[in-house]
């Protein structure tokens, strides 16, 4: 398959262009500078510019990317990027599906769009919540309604935690612990929709080519766990301790909206979709995926 993907430099989009072309298929690069080899392709979102010919014989687009959610305090203009960053690229690239008749757009989204979801087991069909994140990622989905309109099949990936041998989840964790300051978050008692990169790849490398997927996917491990549990086994997997606790008064008054959504948010959300479509995780536990982590990292 010839395969367009945005946002390719990031830590998924690397890792999912060297798995595609593993695979395969053919794989352009969407770049926002001029383009420096043949696998390259220049775009400028905000102007809606793509370069002529990007799309020819395309089979599908894969739209990753956005600047990111927790590396800087949510003030009016970081909400304002964080929003920018993901819904004009995504209108950009729908429409350019919808114009070119590229048969399938999967696009990126997250499991904020479950907001506080508590205890209860979270599939696709689930309605999405309250706060900042849940809003964005409703618009982030809306934005690929031209590419649905053209009859494309949409497929919006709503991704969970990262765990990833560099980058992600894992680094900024392990420093914490490597200072003795590992442990539960808040109550300990929300849960964490964690995913391996290799799953992560995997699952959008098998939604590529399963045309018969579309709508909402949840890219998470087939195990949830809480922060307590995720904190346990984190300190088991790194031999350190994990007595430390931050109370949630503290996030609250420290990190602000931002800490409450980020930290004290929880979705016990499952990959419905995908186990039913017939992937096959090679994690699907948090200890396998922290292993073969921390074994590469």
């Amino acid at each position: 398959m010839r395969v367009v993907v945005a946002g390719s430099s990031g830590l998924i989009g690397t890792a999912l262009v060297a798995h595609l072309r593993a695979g395969g298929h053919e794989v352009l690069r969407l770049v926002r500078r001029d383009p420096a080899g043949p696998d390259e392709r220049g775009w400028d979102p905000p102007a809606g510019r793509i370069d002529a010919g990007t799309f020819d014989g395309v089979d599908a687009v894969v739209n990753l990317g956005g600047v990111g959610i927790a590396d800087r305090p949510w003030s009016g203009a970081r909400r304002q990027a964080i929003r920018d960053s993901r819904v004009v690229p995504t209108e950009v690239l729908a429409g350019a599906v919808a114009e070119h008749g590229v048969p399938a757009f999967l696009s990126g989204s997250a499991t904020g769009y479950y907001g506080n979801a508590g205890g209860v087991a979270v599939d696709e069909s689930h309605p999405s919540g309250s706060g900042f994140l849940a809003e964005i990622t409703r618009e982030w989905e809306a934005a690929t309604q031209r590419a649905r309109d053209s009859g494309a099949r949409v497929v919006a990936l709503r991704t969970g935690l990262v765990i990833s041998p560099s980058g992600g989840l894992l680094g900024p964790l392990k420093l914490l612990f490597g200072f003795a300051l590992g442990g539960r978050i808040g109550p300990g008692t929300q849960y964490m929709p964690w995913v391996s990169l290799d799953d992560e790849i995997g699952a959008i490398g098998f939604l590529v080519e399963t045309a018969s997927v579309d709508g909402p996917v949840n890219l998470v491990g087939p195990t949830p766990v809480t922060n307590a549990e995720f904190t346990a086994t984190l300190a088991k997997a790194l031999h350190r301790p994990s007595a430390f606790a931050v109370p949630a008064a503290l996030i609250k008054t420290v990190a602000g909206s931002m800490g409450e959504e980020m930290l004290l948010y929880g979705q016990r959300v499952v990959p419905a979709k995908l186990e039913a479509a017939g992937y096959r995780f090679r994690h699907r536990t948090l200890d396998e995926a922290l292993a073969a982590a921390l074994d590469r990292a």
